[in-house]
């Protein structure tokens, strides 16, 4: 029990086993306390499905994840008591605040681009690359250690390659009518749901460093590099408002396309989101101790987890300064003039083809041309704006 400061022994090496201070540990947590609403809907109905994820355990079991085993095993350095003491001194701590019983492997591997993952379905397995552990201090890089360790708890490993297999079997029937049409939603659905568990493993992260700074400047250093000095915690929360709320629709437009692609949110969306759920109600009574227990996960039900996920995506449009949401919140409220909405929403207020191109053509229409009064009534609409 690293986090336990009855246990204040020090390694052979002289460090201490215990952390610089004593967290809060969450005894039978399950992982819905800190997954985002989108991610969750998803796991819950996964779960659901008894037996089928084991079977995929069992087949995972027989080749694919014994080779990566094997491939880590010879080629990386396996994180213990006597390499990198460190990292699996923070990897008992996370596991033991997250009342995870079974310790995942963890394997540091060669590779300057800093990045870390938790693959494998039988039995996570947890990878960190030199160039991560180069980058962070201690608290920042227990928070992706943290991070790994949720991404294990939520079995988002197991999930992730169910439906991965399931969208291979998928390019198969192709010759299907619309069948690219098919394998395109499943892929972009699918991404959506990765970087939406994501968010969910950034909270687990929080929740292990229980050092929001930390988890900041993690993120932060991820996005710029090693120069801290640089970078400014607020101001690169700034971007992520600016990121949200600047532009037209034709920037909101853009953003969806550079999203797709991508299994990850931008950094400083994640920064953004974790900020937000910090101030939220649900984060601070996790802290206090309320939080939904592991043995109560059976129970869950499928369709009330929808309704948080479509009343968490509701909530954003309701609140998100993305123009193409306050279009669909214009729309949604019956807002008359929606041309002249759109028309502002691409172009800016007074752009290109606006109002004044309107204007200038009637005035130049004859003036006996009264017979086609009635074509009129929707140029008066600009004029009255």
């Amino acid at each position: 029990m690293p986090n336990d400061p009855s246990d204040s022994t020090e390694s052979s090496g002289g460090a201490a086993k215990v952390p610089s201070r004593t967290r809060k540990r969450f005894p039978g947590i399950s992982s819905r306390a800190y997954e985002h609403p989108a991610d969750r809907s998803a796991l819950v109905a996964l779960r659901k499905l008894t037996g089928f994820d084991t079977a995929f355990k069992a087949l995972s079991g027989l080749l694919p994840e014994r080779s990566l085993r094997l491939l880590f095993l010879s080629d990386s350095v396996r994180v213990s008591d006597q390499q990198f003491a460190h990292l699996h001194t923070m990897l008992l701590d996370a596991c033991y605040i997250l009342d995870l019983e079974k310790v995942p492997s963890m394997y540091v591997t060669q590779d300057p681009q800093p990045n870390a993952m938790c693959i494998g379905m039988d039995s996570p397995i947890i990878v960190v690359t030199t160039g991560l552990v180069e980058l962070l201090d201690e608290e920042e890089m227990r928070a992706v250690v943290g991070h790994e360790v949720g991404h294990a708890l939520s079995g988002h490993s197991v999930y992730r390659t169910i439906l991965l297999f399931l969208t291979n079997l998928a390019v198969r029937v192709t010759w299907i009518p619309l069948g690219n049409l098919a394998i395109l939603a499943i892929v972009t659905a699918l991404r959506e749901w990765f970087r939406k568990s994501e968010l969910s493993a950034d909270r687990a992260g929080l929740l292990v460093g229980q050092d929001l700074q930390a988890s900041m400047r993690g993120l932060m250093k991820i996005a710029g590099g090693n120069h801290l000095h640089e970078m400014n915690v607020d101001a690169f929360l700034q971007q992520a408002d600016e990121y949200e709320s600047a532009g037209d629709l034709r920037d909101s437009v853009l953003k969806i396309m550079n999203v797709l692609p991508r299994s990850h949110p931008f950094t400083t969306v994640r920064a953004a989101e974790l900020k937000k759920w910090v101030a939220g109600r649900d984060y601070q009574r996790l802290m206090d101790g309320h939080y939904p227990r592991r043995s109560e996960d059976k129970d869950t039900s499928v369709t009330d987890s929808f309704k948080e996920s479509v009343n968490h995506y509701a909530e954003n449009v309701k609140t998100s300064k993305d123009p193409l949401m306050g279009l669909i919140r214009d729309i949604s409220t019956g807002a008359g003039d929606i041309g002249g909405k759109l028309r502002d929403k691409f172009t800016g207020p007074g752009g290109t083809g606006g109002a004044s191109g309107t204007r200038t053509t009637t005035k130049e229409r004859p003036a006996d041309t009264a017979q086609d009064g009635p074509e009129d009534g929707p140029e008066q609409g600009p004029r009255a704006e």
